[in-house]
């Protein structure tokens, strides 16, 4: 007898399924992710690229793999408004998968994977695992691995107790939507700074539905910041923590998953690069100045918000 949280298992293959690309000069790295998602085994129904006024080849990238190419004004692009445009936008279709475009599809079962986690009828959103680049140094590679580990997750509202918020993490860098659900839920805020990903997944466990990450379902996708652009990334989150109160009120506050993140990567550190220790410890530094900033972006002068803000279109009157 079937439940609510089991359906027949070719389900995940009947599942009409468009992926969503946001591209603004891509570059080489944009080419190798187009060949990644034609190379799938398991073929998407539908790709939509959203360009945001590139200054490359990247519209011409689309065309030549034969996605659906939507221009806008690069002004116009928001995190979360720009998304949720796409997904009216293809009303058609049961799963929207997201990617970014320097999320790299490491091998053609990436999709494949990450689509049959909703033969599970209570999952509304999933999301893959993201290696480091092959030139990643150690602080950039420790970072993908602390937070895309090797076990798959299925988290639901009552995991929030034990992970806090790591039970909404999530990343739309490569991560695949019930459209339904997503709809249910409110879809992507708009003029948020970033972190729409989160945003969702959390409104989707008090829903009573479950977030899976796929581990199986892999992309090769890292950053190797600046300590410059750590701070303002932390700055970003911290403004987003203080428009989004709610997060910390339901999920609880994220300094504890920070310890351990740190914790986690002076171990890594000292057994592989001891010498990027104090590196590492500088840019501890600046998350945490950042962050506390974002939380204080109120009491700051406007300028002062678009200077320490890593999305500064966010700011613009």
């Amino acid at each position: 007898m079937l439940t609510d949280r089991t359906v027949p298992q070719a389900a995940a293959d009947s599942l009409r399924v468009a992926v969503i690309v946001p591209v603004r000069d891509g570059g080489e790295v944009w080419r190798r992710t187009a060949a990644s998602i034609r190379a799938q085994l398991r073929r998407p129904d539908h790709v939509l690229v959203v360009d945001s006024e590139s200054g490359d080849d990247s519209a011409a990238v689309a065309r030549e793999n034969g996605f659906e190419l939507l221009p806008i004004a690069a002004r116009d692009f928001d995190h979360g408004g720009t998304r949720q445009m796409a997904a009216r936008r293809c009303g058609d279709f049961d799963v929207l998968v997201y990617l970014t475009q320097d999320a790299v599809l490491a091998d053609p079962g990436a999709l494949g994977a990450l689509l049959r986690v909703f033969d599970d009828a209570q999952v509304a959103v999933a999301y893959g695992r993201q290696l480091p680049r092959p030139v990643a140094g150690p602080i950039e590679a420790h970072a993908r691995l602390f937070n895309y580990p090797p076990g798959s997750q299925r988290r639901t509202l009552a995991d929030a107790q034990r992970l806090g918020m790591k039970a909404a993490f999530t990343s739309d860098s490569f991560c695949a939507y019930r459209r339904a659900d997503l709809l249910a839920v409110g879809g992507f805020p708009e003029r948020v700074i970033s972190s729409e990903d989160m945003l969702v997944a959390a409104r989707v466990l008090q829903a009573g539905k479950a977030v899976a990450y796929v581990a199986e379902a892999c992309v090769v996708h890292s950053h190797a910041y600046t300590l410059a652009q750590e701070l303002r990334r932390y700055f970003d989150i911290g403004v987003l923590h203080a428009d989004h109160a709610w997060l910390l009120r339901d999920f609880g506050a994220p300094e504890g998953e920070g310890m351990r993140f740190v914790l986690s990567e002076w171990r890594f550190l000292w057994r592989r690069a001891p010498w990027r220790l104090p590196a590492a410890g500088l840019r501890t530094l600046g998350k945490w100045f950042g962050y506390r900033l974002g939380r204080a972006h109120r009491r700051l002068p406007p300028a002062w918000c678009r200077s320490l803000s890593m999305h500064r279109a966010h700011w613009q009157a």
